[in-house]
């Protein structure tokens, strides 16, 4: 990160000192106001050929739209998003089921990158019947594979404690997700067997021995979302995705760019870590298959925090996205948690989002525009 800032300083001085003298003086005498004519001649000229676009090798924005809703499709084609996240169909997934999944949305110009799979229940708590669900993963692997679809992105949670989340107004009475680990102690615990971080780190270890060498051979990513709220545990379940060593743990099981994780700059924070060291870490070995992009303000690491608008939480996401292109990242970007709008309030139909304090199109239309203004910035440094 010293050597991108030390560039970046560079550059701005620069940039400042081919300003010459003589067109400072005459802003000084004149004002430079806008009907008299400056030397604008010496002036550094950028070489970026714009409209800054991003190619196959660039990192690619990608929204959550449910198949076969058209209208969404439209709608985020419109403002300029090309790339699509969603739910599987059922497990296990066929090469004829995902592309009846992917056609429509490929019709209307978009293109699945990454879709979430489940059916992994008994795998987590290691019960009767994980033979049968790793087969079926393992087949839907293949499948996902033949279809042309590049990430399969999966979760790994014992319980995970969302009575912690609640609404709280922000800037023009909009709504923001917070979450407070205290508000949910009091919540009924989960009925099943509590499972211990040893179990957890056990039965991983086991699904991801059964289904990395399937998914390197069928040319597609794995992607395992850390646990989000990032806390230690939630009503006595182990969160083994929860720590920054916890993630480096995952990449260490079996050792392949196919045994990767979702990268959360908001997550991340959230922990109290810095996200640029930790992206810098995760993709520089790559192993970064799928990324969130977001903000937070954090009260206390891990639990009690705010997801804000990206303008005006604590990840320096300019930061973050200068990363992401240094280190060449080429997979799916979502500018995922739209906040609540009053917009999207009167037209609950667009609101994907659950969470309480969670917006719809009109606040995902404003993440989108925000990541793509900022990949532009990067991309014209």
């Amino acid at each position: 990160m010293n050597d991108t800032r030390r560039n970046f300083i560079r550059k701005s001085a620069a940039m400042a000192a081919a300003v010459t003298v003589p067109a400072l003086s005459s802003c000084r005498s004149s004002g430079c106001k806008s009907e008299e004519k400056s030397d604008h001649t010496s002036l550094p000229v950028s070489e970026v050929k714009w409209p800054v676009t991003f190619g196959p090798d660039g990192p690619k924005i990608c929204v959550g739209i449910g198949a076969g809703d058209t209208k969404s499709m439209r709608q985020y084609k419109q403002v300029g998003v090309d790339y699509v996240l969603m739910g599987g169909p059922k497990v296990p997934w066929t090469e004829q089921s995902l592309r009846e999944t992917m056609d429509p949305f490929k019709a209307e110009g978009l293109t699945v990158i990454n879709m979430m799979i489940g059916g992994n229940q008994n795998i987590i708590y290691g019960r009767e019947g994980r033979d049968q669900e790793l087969r079926n993963i393992q087949d839907s692997i293949v499948a996902a594979g033949k279809a042309g679809l590049p990430v399969v992105e999966y979760n790994f949670y014992a319980h995970r404690l969302m009575a912690g989340y609640y609404e709280i107004l922000a800037r023009g009475g909009s709504g923001i997700t917070a979450f407070d680990y205290e508000r949910a102690k009091n919540v009924p615990s989960d009925p099943a067997p509590l499972m211990t971080a040893d179990a957890l780190w056990e039965n991983l270890t086991w699904f991801l021995k059964g289904v990395v060498p399937v998914a390197e051979k069928a040319g597609v990513r794995l992607a395992l979302h850390p646990n989000d709220p990032p806390i230690p545990l939630s009503h006595g379940h182990a969160q083994i995705m929860a720590t920054f060593n916890d993630w480096k743990r995952l990449i260490e099981i079996v050792n392949s760019p196919s045994n990767g994780m979702t990268y959360d700059c908001g997550v991340t924070r959230e922990t109290g870590e810095d996200p640029v060291e930790v992206l810098r870490y995760l993709g520089s070995r790559d192993r970064i298959n799928h990324m969130h992009y977001r903000n937070v303000t954090v009260d206390q690491p891990y639990t009690k925090y705010e997801e804000v608008f990206f303008d005006e939480g604590i990840v320096n996401m300019f930061e973050v996205m200068k990363e992401v292109f240094r280190l060449g990242y080429k997979f799916g970007l979502n500018p995922e948690h739209p906040r609540a709008l009053d917009y999207d309030k009167e037209h609950p139909e667009g609101i994907k989002n659950q969470y309480p304090g969670g917006g719809g199109y009109a606040a995902q239309t404003y993440n989108v525009a925000y990541t793509k203004a900022m990949m532009q910035a990067v991309a014209s440094l």
